[in-house]
């Protein structure tokens, strides 16, 4: 079974990757200006957030984090979300620009070296809008290169149980269950959440259970899962990078539909911990080290 589990996450890596760390080939072209590859940015990219506090606790500080491990590259931001941007400047006059608007700034200031490291919690659509975005900008680059999201291989999925072991849920208690709420997917990639709850319990923590707001497993799947595991209470946590909208409402809300309501009819007593995974040093950990192989790849194990 561990075989087969470590075949479909290879396939998952695979499928989701591609080529996240190739860097582009860039030829000389009269139509195209280099930057020079002696001026380096790291852009951090971001779903985004319309929270300024868990802002500052999870997008800043994994971007704090990423430009102290890399103090010799630049780190500037861009979001995915228009909606986010344009809610922050109409409400708070900030500004922040979209993964086109920033590439064109990096463009402009004659950046020749750039590393593009996502946020997102692993490879679904907002990745591949992300580098659907960056592509047309590649000939402007001597080198650029994409750092993986957080989950990105098998080894991604050791290191985050790791990290709820040794970190995040460190006093969980026995007879609780802790039910992590991802977003869900309809792209392929949306079989990270079944991955990720096998490993779980693979790796000994039995009392944590994996489901998402919009795709597979959904609510139902979770509450029927942890009844029949025995368990009467229950801590909801979001499988995310930032507590922002879902966390507030679609998890911890009083209204009806709520995770925290519906598990709450169902009998079982319910805490609800609204902290993104952003604001953990080890899943800052991740991201830095994400960033630091695309910047040097790690040796390729030779081929058998």
């Amino acid at each position: 079974m561990k075989k087969f589990f470590t075949l479909v996450l290879t396939a998952l890596t695979i499928l989701t990757l591609g080529a996240c760390t190739a860097p582009s080939d860039n030829q000389d072209d009269d139509n195209n200006s280099v930057g020079d590859e002696g001026k380096k940015a790291i852009l951090v990219v971001s779903f985004g957030t319309s929270y300024n506090d868990t802002r500052a606790l999870t997008i800043e500080a994994i971007e704090k984090a990423i430009a102290d491990a890399y103090p010799d590259y630049e780190v500037r931001r861009a979001f995915t979300s228009q909606i986010i941007i344009d809610k922050l400047k109409k409400r708070d006059g900030l500004e922040i620009k979209n993964v086109d608007e920033a590439m064109q700034q990096l463009v402009a200031d004659g950046v020749g070296t750039l590393v593009v490291q996502p946020t997102h919690v692993m490879n679904g659509y907002e990745y591949d809008e992300m580098k659907a975005a960056i592509e047309p900008y590649k000939e402007n680059f001597a080198s650029l290169v994409y750092g993986a999201p957080l989950l990105s291989s098998p080894e991604d999925y050791m290191t985050l149980i790791e990290a709820f072991k040794t970190e995040i849920a460190t006093n969980l208690p026995a007879d609780t269950a802790l039910v992590l709420m991802g977003h869900g997917t309809h792209h392929f990639a949306n079989a990270t959440y079944a991955a990720l709850d096998y490993v779980f319990k693979d790796q000994g923590m039995k009392n944590v259970f994996v489901g998402t707001v919009e795709s597979y497993p959904d609510l139902d799947t979770v509450i029927a899962h942890v009844k029949e595991s025995g368990y009467q209470k229950v801590i909801l946590q979001p499988l995310m990078v930032v507590a922002g909208d879902h966390a507030n409402n679609d998890m911890a809300g009083n209204e009806e539909g709520s995770w925290r309501t519906e598990f709450k009819a169902e009998g079982f007593e319910v805490e609800c911990v609204l902290k993104g995974l952003g604001e953990y040093t080890s899943i800052h950990d991740m991201y830095v080290n994400h960033t630091g192989n695309a910047i040097n790849p790690p040796a390729e194990e030779d081929a058998e």
